[in-house]
């Protein structure tokens, strides 16, 4: 919560004046050289009362001694696209005299709506006022709101002046994550489950690595000889599953997309990474997010983070993952090649024959591969005429990367990821699946 910055100065002031203000001060100013040049004295009391009007009005404003705080709570503080947030906005009298009448104000992107403006006639001492509207935005991005400015004006409506605070917040609007169906993945065993595979926290008794004892912790775990090396009660570390490692690699390179807006393919692919990316971390893999460009989301594979919390940072970075200018996936191999084991899935754009067979060789490096090839040209309006007969550029990329190892997903304008993820197993397995540009992946 922050407080409103008190204006003051006669130019302020002046500067606050209305129209009706500022016409009351032309008027009166008028009467009074009229007055003056005609000798009428009753003239120059009417224009001094006129001129004086706004002027008494202006000065009023500026000696209010009242005091007020504003804040704002946002509903959720991260948004999905296409789905509205809830702003809510507090206003605080923290003086002993009551406001008079108040024009609240938020600063607001317009790709969130029109900017909001609420009235509010009077607030008590000590008292305090609640309002609240919504944003929505179909274009994911962190997007700033406000500060908030406040207007006060006096009873007449001659003066105007505003006041500004200094907090400001950040909603994120993040990709729509889809929920995928359950399919048998590569290494899934290590994942999740029963067969999750533990490390012990000690090999022997004179191995073992101590805690300090939590309330609640079993006295059954009770290691004395520590207790007594160290003089408080300590107990036996527990076992550690350890979690099967997942990338998502983005394809963010500008020409190999095609479309604009959110229409557009690099939409589709984002979306489809930040599908596959919750999806796996509520499997349990430690699942990081990269890009072309080598670029990863920062401490999402701590093991000490939860599945939201790791959610969260991965939609954070897709919130605001733009167009690279990279020509391959060289960065991305250099990061892949050390840690790059565990599952890949791969969300690719436009593949030249120099990427193909980079990633046909990355694919040696994984555990598991699959891979979303998306058909860009679709994406532009230029489907195949026949539906079930891909081109042949298209067919023999599906086709060198299939024998290379990957579990290839074709993707066209208007393909849901759910579908897609569904048809993974089968295609693992080597049953092609009929439609656009999928024929060519049981070859």
């Amino acid at each position: 919560m922050s407080k409103a910055d008190k204006p003051s100065g006669l130019r302020t002031g002046l500067q606050g004046l209305t129209t009706r203000g500022r016409s009351f001060l032309a008027a009166g100013i008028t009467s009074v050289v009229c007055a003056y040049v005609f000798g009428q004295e009753t003239l120059l009391q009417v224009g001094v009362l006129l001129a004086a009007l706004p002027l008494c009005a202006a000065a009023l404003l500026l000696r209010t001694r009242y005091r007020v705080a504003g804040g704002r709570r946002l509903s959720p503080h991260r948004a999905t696209a296409g789905q509205e947030a809830r702003v809510h906005l507090r206003l605080d009298n923290v003086s002993r005299v009551p406001t008079g009448l108040l024009l609240l104000e938020d600063q607001v992107p317009y790709v969130l709506g029109p900017r909001p403006r609420f009235v509010l006639d009077r607030v008590e001492p000590h008292g305090f006022r609640e309002v609240s509207y919504r944003v929505r935005s179909d274009l994911r991005g962190r997007y700033p709101l406000g500060p908030l400015q406040l207007r006060v004006a006096d009873p007449f409506g001659m003066c105007e002046l505003i006041r500004s605070f200094v907090a400001s917040d950040i909603l994120t609007v993040v990709p729509q994550v889809q929920p995928l169906p359950p399919v048998r993945l590569a290494g899934e065993s290590a994942g999740r489950g029963e067969s999750n595979t533990h490390t012990l926290a000690l090999a022997g008794d004179d191995d073992v690595i101590p805690r300090e004892y939590r309330h609640g912790d079993d006295l059954r775990r009770v290691h004395w000889k520590s207790t007594a090396r160290y003089g408080e009660l300590m107990v036996r570390r527990e076992e550690q599953p350890l979690r099967a490692r997942a990338t998502v690699l983005l394809d963010t390179r500008e020409f190999a997309h095609r479309g604009s807006g959110p229409a557009s393919s690099f939409e589709w692919a984002v979306g489809c990474a930040a599908s596959v990316g919750v999806h796996l971390l509520e499997l349990g893999y430690r699942t990081r997010l990269l890009t072309d460009t080598g670029s990863s989301v920062a401490g999402a594979e701590s093991s000490a983070a939860t599945v939201g919390e790791s959610a969260g940072l991965l939609l954070d970075a897709l919130a605001v993952v733009e167009h690279s200018d990279g020509g391959g996936f060289s960065r991305a191999e250099d990061v892949l090649r050390f840690g790059g084991e565990g599952l890949l899935v791969a969300v690719l754009g436009d593949l030249d024959e120099d990427q193909l067979t980079r990633l046909c060789k990355l694919r040696r490096r994984t555990g598991s591969a699959i891979a979303f090839v998306l058909a860009v040209e679709t994406w532009s309006g230029l489907r195949a005429i026949l539906p079930n007969a891909p081109d042949d550029r298209t067919a023999r990329r599906i086709r060198l990367l299939r024998e290379a190892g990957w579990t290839v997903l074709p993707a066209v304008s208007g393909d849901s990821v759910p579908d897609l993820w569904r048809l993974a197993d089968r295609f693992a397995q080597g049953s092609p699946a009929r439609g656009p540009y999928r024929d060519e992946v049981g070859s």
